[in-house]
């Protein structure tokens, strides 16, 4: 999408209701904020997510489950 196409919605959001228009503002506002984040993921963790989201089948921990392989990894 180019600055034109950009430019043009959001001269069509000044167009719409006032509550519409704060609920865009709010979006764009999230995603402004996001970009401050520290946090990143590099090329392979965001490929794993990619692969782990494709899994039809995905393996679930139960609460049980998850405590105790937290224990072991920490020695406990």
């Amino acid at each position: 999408m180019g600055k034109e196409q950009v430019k043009a919605v959001l001269d069509r959001v000044l167009t719409w209701p006032r509550e519409r228009q704060e609920d865009a503002a709010k979006v764009l506002m999230l995603m402004e904020s996001q970009d401050e984040s520290l946090y990143r993921l590099t090329e392979e963790q965001v490929e794993e997510v990619g692969r782990r989201r494709a899994d039809p089948n995905p393996r679930r921990l139960t609460l049980e489950e998850f405590k105790e392989r937290l224990s072991r990894r920490l020695g406990e």
